[in-house]
């Protein structure tokens, strides 16, 4: 094995520490995003699932109100 210099022994040792903090940042990154993603899905399902209900429950009335003219006519 062969001896560096000491300043080669900082520098990589400098340049091992910050690719160290660049993978760890780009993991968080990386799940930050991945949470992001999961809650936007949720939020769209949530809000599909929020109109189909809206709908059912205009036709529903709609349908009720009918029936009533109906009767009453």
């Amino acid at each position: 094995m062969t001896q560096h210099s000491k300043s080669r022994q900082q520098a990589e040792s400098a340049f091992t520490k910050a690719q160290s903090q660049f993978l760890a940042r780009n993991r968080a990154i990386e799940e930050v995003d991945t949470m992001a993603k999961a809650r936007e899905d949720k939020t769209s399902r949530l809000k599909n699932a929020r109109l189909a209900k809206e709908a059912d429950d205009r036709a529903r009335a709609t349908a009720a109100l009918s029936a009533k003219r109906a009767i009453n006519a």
